[in-house]
């Protein structure tokens, strides 16, 4: 049985129930492309983009606007080309094969990063401190990272497979950004429906559904046990515990 194969299978980018790979809905994104507010003719570049829909939004949302892609994942890449040819933006957003840390272009007018401050070594710090010199003065970044709701008990642990200083609260969380140098505008954090509606949609959901289309399937007893193990990690640990916050900020 392989572990790199059930991964694989159920793995984002190939996930059609997931518009975004975070805690979402279509009313909170609304909110952010707003409070982003791009202008017209605006550069923005989302690192860790995934396939780009929160970029294409953005893009959508300022005529003339152009969106910078950075993301290590292929096939995420590849769904990303896809979806901007399918809505006539494949002139306006172009996709980089290349980690966050590494992408070194500046002078934006928004930097978005959603759950992939991961990316650079130094982790949430280092990345708001990238994001800030990514984006030209009086730009904007959009930082999406997770924090602690509450202390998080062994179970919620086990179940992300985290330590403790893993997260901070959300005031620390802030308070990091304005370390960075960046003033927070707008601070909204993902709900409780929006968090079941991913993980119901995502590995869970995505794995339970492949099981019974598969039952005769080599690796069916492999993905049900990885399903098990997610869904034991979220109801019985970090739901509640793990909290996804979005952040809009002004430099």
């Amino acid at each position: 049985m392989s572990t790199a194969e059930i991964r694989a299978l159920m793995a984002a980018p190939g996930n059609d129930r997931l518009t975004w790979n975070t805690p979402l809905s279509e009313e909170h994104a609304a909110t952010l492309v707003a409070a982003c507010a791009p202008a017209p003719g605006a550069r923005i570049a989302d690192f860790g983009s995934g396939w780009g829909e929160l970029l294409m939004r953005l893009v959508e949302a300022a005529p003339g606007a152009t969106g910078d892609g950075i993301e290590t994942d292929p096939d995420a890449v590849t769904r990303g080309m896809l979806l901007a040819r399918e809505r006539g933006l494949a002139d306006r957003v172009r996709f980089h094969e290349v980690s966050a840390a590494a992408y070194a272009e500046a002078g934006y007018d928004l930097a978005v990063c959603i759950g992939s401050s991961h990316a650079w070594p130094g982790g949430t710090s280092e990345a708001l401190k990238a994001l800030r010199a990514a984006v030209r003065p009086g730009g904007r970044v959009l930082f999406g990272d997770g924090f602690w709701e509450r202390e998080p008990s062994p179970a919620a642990l086990e179940g992300l497979g985290a330590e403790p200083g893993d997260f901070g609260s959300l005031l620390e969380l802030i308070r990091q950004a304005e370390a960075a140098g960046l003033r927070p505008l707008q601070v909204t954090v993902a709900d409780q429906r929006e968090w079941d509606l991913f993980e119901s949609a995502a590995n869970i959901g995505r794995g339970e559904r492949w099981t019974l289309e598969n039952p005769g399937h080599r690796l069916h007893a492999g993905v049900r046990e990885a399903v098990d193990a997610r869904r034991t990690g979220y109801y019985g640990g970090y739901r509640g515990t793990l909290g996804l916050a979005y952040l809009v900020l002004g430099t």
